[in-house]
């Protein structure tokens, strides 16, 4: 007969108990997420700890012959406590969600635990089978629920960059494949979805550390290191450069803070951002100066850009120059920058003639 022993629960589960200590010695150094995000990436992986401890428990009981009372309790933990992962996981991924998102884990967890006397949710026969009840795919259902929302998320945010939808494409995939998997398996397939939620967890927390090399702080934009090694990657594709610059950014400093000019930042950046479309890559290269380039772009299509962005700012109180460049036959990435930084350089100064405003120039 198999014993229940700390050597049997750490042959099963070694593989995710070195995953998550290692993630915890990271997390514990870590000076890049913020306290918030840290601190649900840790309770994820408590969470996932304790499932392991408790499904091996569980497993443990269902292979005995007798039943046994503390099985229902280990059952209705378990069960519970997917579906807290789930929502957690989904909290890390887009962590601007509000509290009420965990309603439907709560009334699942409640039910469950409820399951115990009544078999509402799922009953043990005499012989120590499981048996589901009248709700005994509701934990399914909560959970697909919250897979469902978080790919109804991922789709919101659909603007990414492609390389970011990738990872999360993937994560998602693992996670509905994990959870379906115990509907057609007739093992048990806990120890699959602790892991691979475990590997997307960490998957996800290497994305987060990636976006500091690759993004600006402020914007969220890509930075000045990728404009370059985009320009580099896709030089072959380029069709044009937008190169946008804003308008009285330092007069914004120097009258309400720097503070107020980091707003404006962020502003002018979502508007750039919500006019891009696919193949319009958005970046800040420099204090007010950003970039978007333009794969298989058409000159049509650069123009309606240029005419999106003009809308989104219509609808702020801040204003860009702007300017573009067409690729030709003998024309360089620098080139069409140069081009364009040239055809802004006009823009700002028709809008200063226009505005009557005097222009000012940054100190270096």
């Amino acid at each position: 007969m198999v014993k229940l022993t700390i050597l049997g629960y750490l042959h099963e589960h070694w593989a995710m108990l070195v995953l998550l200590l290692g993630m915890g010695i990271v997390l514990y150094s870590d000076v890049h997420l913020d306290k918030k995000m840290i601190r649900r990436i840790s309770i994820a992986n408590m969470m996932m700890f304790l499932y392991s401890i408790s499904c091996y428990a569980e497993t443990y009981l269902g292979n005995q012959t007798e039943y046994s009372m503390f099985r229902p309790i280990l059952s209705a933990f378990n069960y519970s406590l997917i579906t807290f992962i789930l929502v957690t996981v989904v909290m890390i991924m887009f962590p601007n969600q509000k509290g009420y998102l965990f309603f439907p884990a709560i009334m699942n967890a409640v039910l469950c635990f409820v399951s115990i006397p009544t078999g509402i949710v799922f009953y043990f026969s005499e012989d120590n089978h499981f048996c589901r009840g009248t709700l005994g795919y509701l934990p399914y259902f909560i959970n697909a629920l919250y897979l469902f929302y978080f790919i109804f998320n991922l789709f919101r945010h659909s603007k990414a960059q492609k390389e970011d939808l990738r990872l999360i494409l993937y994560i998602s995939l693992t996670s509905v494949i994990c959870l379906l998997l115990p509907l057609f398996a007739s093992d048990s397939t806990s120890h699959w979805f602790n892991m691979t939620i475990a590997v997307n967890v960490m998957l996800y927390y290497v994305f987060l550390l990636q976006k500091y090399t690759k993004r600006d702080s402020l914007t969220n934009l890509m930075n000045r290191q990728s404009y370059y090694t985009d320009a580099e990657r896709y030089s072959n594709n380029i069709t044009a450069v937008v190169a946008m610059d804003m308008n009285g950014l330092k007069e914004i400093n120097d009258r309400e803070g720097h503070k107020a000019g980091d707003t404006a930042l962020q502003v002018l950046a979502d508007c750039f951002w919500e006019a891009a479309r696919y193949g319009q890559r958005v970046y800040r290269i420099g204090g007010d100066e950003y970039v978007i380039l333009c794969i298989d772009t058409s000159e049509n299509e650069v123009l309606s850009l240029i005419e999106r962005i003009r809308q989104e700012l219509a609808k702020t109180s801040y204003t860009c120059s702007i300017g573009y460049a067409m690729k030709t036959d003998d024309s360089t990435i620098d080139k069409l920058y140069q081009l364009a930084d040239a055809m802004l350089y006009n823009d700002k100064k028709q809008f200063y003639e226009r505005t009557g405003k005097e222009r000012q120039k940054r100190r270096i």
